[in-house]
């Protein structure tokens, strides 16, 4: 058909990772840059993006991408109209039925390709509300090309009611709250930041090139201009010896600021990293599943939000049972809502701790594991 000869002339780049919920909801990724600017966190280290060269994508190759996304659905929703919805059209998303060969089999080009369809697939069928920026953080865009891109995606796509993106907190504490607010005028509306911690000591071990004073500027000054806003803390990054301090401090910073939602990942030593080989030579120390539940709890306790508590990462602490593995908390992207839901949170992670420590899933067990 000339619908599918044309499916196959169609792609647009897209990154390796975005928040789960942004995939989850399945939105449309669309890439504004490469990598990420920074790539010297130590438990990170840019190992997500192969250490490669942070880049900024021009005017022409984001607008080409968006135009690309926007064909696709078009003729997704025509083929949805000849072949009476689709369910049916899922059926001809196939590598076998597009190209001859299985998934496994597909070429640099044709998987690109693939990829494109599914991404904008998914996204049709879940609504098509919401858009993703990649890749770790956009708003170190200037700001006039950023407004260009978002003013060109909603008229691409004028049923959008969401368009979010990664920020690092240095990029958003060198904005101006005039700035932001422009930013959030033409469309962006949810940004997503790595906290990690709260603790100075904590973050210049890390090497996350952040203070808390800034990470507390950056979110207040997106809240002021507007923004919803994720930010996103890491027990365990601190270790045995900063324990303590990193759950105290973490909680004053996100009391201060009040984000729309504290999202919690676990830290996992990574393959590559600085901080792996810390752990590996004996110089960091992991903590135990119980360690880490009572760093949780402290946390928690001084945690003084309006805001909603998540621990959507499979990462996030979980235990054997008869059935397999169960996650102590619920995984769902909206978490639970302070300070209504602290003392529930309070007696799960007291019931965590009356649990049997060996039926965890340790950090250390998750080290080759997808993020």
């Amino acid at each position: 058909m000339r619908e599918i000869e044309r499916l196959r002339e169609l792609s647009f780049e897209m990154g390796p990772i975005r928040p789960p919920s942004e995939g989850g909801s399945f939105s449309l990724l669309i890439r504004v840059t490469r990598n990420c600017p920074w790539s010297r966190c130590k438990f990170c280290y840019g190992i997500l993006y192969n250490r490669e060269r942070f880049q900024v994508r021009s005017l022409e190759e984001i607008k080409r991408d968006i135009d690309a996304a926007k064909e696709i659905s078009d003729i997704l929703a025509a083929l949805a109209r000849k072949f009476g919805g689709f369910s049916r059209v899922a059926s001809l998303i196939d590598p076998y039925l597009l190209y001859g060969k299985n998934l496994a089999e597909l070429d640099e080009s044709e998987l690109k390709n693939f990829q494109s369809i599914v991404n904008v697939f998914n996204w049709v069928i879940s609504g098509g509300r919401t858009v993703f920026l990649q890749d770790a953080d956009s708003l170190i865009l200037p700001t006039e090309k950023l407004v260009e891109v978002l003013v060109y995606l909603r008229q691409a796509f004028p049923g959008l009611r969401r368009i979010t993106s990664y920020a690092r907190a240095k990029s958003l504490a060198r904005r101006t709250l005039e700035e932001l607010r422009e930013l959030r005028a033409a469309g962006l509306s949810r940004l997503h930041v790595g906290l990690e911690s709260g603790d100075d000591e904590v973050l210049k071990y890390v090497d996350k090139g952040v203070t808390s004073q800034e990470i507390i500027l950056a979110g207040r000054r997106a809240k002021d201009a507007g923004f919803e806003l994720s930010l996103y803390w890491m027990p365990g990054l601190g270790g045995r010896a900063m324990t303590r301090q990193h759950a105290v401090n973490t909680a004053k910073v996100l009391n201060e600021v009040n984000p729309d939602f504290v999202r919690t990942r676990r830290f996992i030593p990574r393959r590559g990293t600085p901080l792996y080989e810390e752990w590996k030579s004996g110089a960091f120390q992991l903590l135990s599943p119980h360690e880490e539940l009572r760093e949780i709890r402290m946390m928690i306790e001084n945690l003084e939000i309006t805001g909603r508590v998540c621990f959507d990462h499979y990462i996030n602490p979980a235990y054997k049972t008869g059935y397999g593995y169960s996650w102590l908390f619920k995984q769902d992207y909206e978490g639970y809502k302070f300070p209504d839901e602290k003392p529930k949170v309070l007696e799960i992670i007291d019931y965590g701790l009356r649990l049997d420590e060996a039926l965890y899933v340790r950090a250390e067990d998750l080290i080759d594991k997808p993020l």
